[in-house]
């Protein structure tokens, strides 16, 4: 009889031990998350990551129009105004220059 109250007092221990490690990691039983729960949290992720990409990707197509005006009016209005061009510096074309041209432009017959 003395064995019986042993193994139940063995038994209740561990119960106990296992509800409070289950507590521990998962909290109460009424505090616990369902899966709904945690579908919901990972949809709310998803809509929140996709409102960031889609505000990344907006800034970078506006910052890249405002870059093309500020390159359309500097070409506009002659590179004046200390305006440095966006494409690197412009190279002289050859019809500009007063240099003759050394090759011949007729061919011998």
């Amino acid at each position: 009889m003395s064995g019986d109250r042993d193994v139940v007092l063995l038994e209740t221990v561990k119960t106990h031990r296992a509800r409070l490690v289950s507590a521990l990691l998962f909290g109460e039983l009424d505090e616990r998350r369902l899966v709904n729960d945690n579908v919901r949290r990972l949809i709310v992720s998803l809509v929140i990551a996709a409102v960031a990409c889609a505000g990344c990707a907006g800034t970078s197509f506006v910052l890249s129009v405002l870059a093309d005006q500020r390159a359309a009016q500097s070409q506009t209005t002659g590179g004046s105004g200390g305006a440095v061009p966006v494409t690197g510096s412009p190279s002289p074309s050859p019809a500009s220059t007063d240099v003759p041209d050394p090759t011949p432009t007729t061919e011998p017959r």
